[in-house]
């Protein structure tokens, strides 16, 4: 009995979607010239939980998304490889601006969506999501690393 009870664990842990450890969780507001919206986002601030990101995503609630969190402005690039849900990417420099939106991120594609200009972070929503919500460029991000702004 025990050899298939250690069996089964073995079989669940291979089933278990990767990267099923939880990230950390935070509340973020976009302050977009239509009003602010807000998202809770899962933020991945490693290279393991960068290099995952939504990979093998099924479902992401209207109000969810991903924080990539470089710590310093950088060239960010992405693709979409292992990840089935369309996103919208929003590239944010150090002030908490939104520099560029890449929309509607293709499913499975392997074509480089790379930051205009150097950024702190990027941030991945549903697709379209942005364009629904007038979410553009210019618009600021209020999240714990980014500077207060009155």
């Amino acid at each position: 009995m025990r050899r298939a009870t250690v069996l089964i664990a073995f079989v669940l842990l291979a089933l278990a979607p990767a990267g099923a450890a939880a990230l950390p969780n935070e509340t973020i507001t976009i302050r977009a010239r239509n009003g602010p919206h807000v998202f809770r986002v899962e933020v991945a601030a490693d290279d393991a939980s960068r290099e995952l990101g939504l990979m093998h995503r099924t479902h992401l609630a209207p109000d969810a998304g991903m924080l990539f969190d470089f710590g310093v402005p950088v060239m960010a690039t992405f693709w979409m490889k292992d990840t089935p849900l369309p996103l919208d990417m929003l590239f944010v420099r150090q002030d908490g601006t939104i520099s560029t939106v890449a929309p509607n991120a293709v499913p499975f594609s392997t074509a480089e969506i790379a930051a205009a200009e150097p950024v702190r972070v990027v941030i991945e929503i549903n697709g379209g999501l942005a364009k629904k919500l007038g979410i553009g460029p210019g618009d600021r991000i209020q999240a714990s690393i980014f500077p207060k702004v009155r």
